[in-house]
């Protein structure tokens, strides 16, 4: 039995919500964002909170019912404060900046990678770090995620992007050999 499906969820002040059939909406300071429910869970809309009870008896109800219920928190928490990840760029000669809706990375290539910023995303750039912001987690954490992949961390210098409070782990280097 799920314990995070079972807590309802608090609506704080300013924010609405309605369902139209399958689809939930959800309306905040920040903008409003909207989930497709599943049929084999049950939401239930009132003033102050969302209930979501599990409505089917299949075996994917039990996981849906959990999951549902923390998609739509983050739906509530994204419109009253929206969420953020950022990104420490660490090494020689690499450098970023935000030109319009791109972001344009020297990263050591022979060209420079200019990736597109999605809609609904922000990105700021102080510094070495990049700080992306939006009300959609999902996408805050796939963009990240994207930006991360194009030069990741190497462990033996420990150039690229981390993330703010990512341990790396370094690994030694060659040692000169001795007779």
């Amino acid at each position: 039995m799920s314990r995070i499906g079972k807590k309802p969820i608090e609506l704080p002040s300013g924010v609405t919500a309605s369902l139209d059939g399958q689809i939930l909406k959800v309306k905040g300071p920040k903008g409003e964002l909207s989930l497709k429910v599943s049929y084999e869970v049950a939401v239930e809309v009132t003033d102050k909170s969302i209930e979501v009870k599990q409505k089917g008896k299949t075996k994917n109800a039990p996981m849906l019912w959990g999951t549902t219920r923390a998609l739509i928190n983050n739906m509530v928490i994204g419109v009253t404060e929206g969420f953020e990840k950022t990104l420490e760029l660490q090494g020689v000669g690499y450098k970023m900046a935000v030109q319009g809706n791109k972001l344009n990375l020297n990263l050591g290539f022979s060209h420079p990678v200019n990736p597109e910023i999605p809609e609904g995303l922000t990105a700021e750039i102080e510094k070495s770090f990049l700080t992306i912001k939006g009300m959609d987690r999902q996408k805050v954490g796939q963009f990240a995620a994207e930006i991360r992949s194009l030069k990741p961390v190497e462990p033996y210098k420990g150039r690229g992007f981390r993330y703010k409070d990512e341990e790396v782990i370094r690994k030694e280097g060659k040692k000169a050999a001795s007779e």
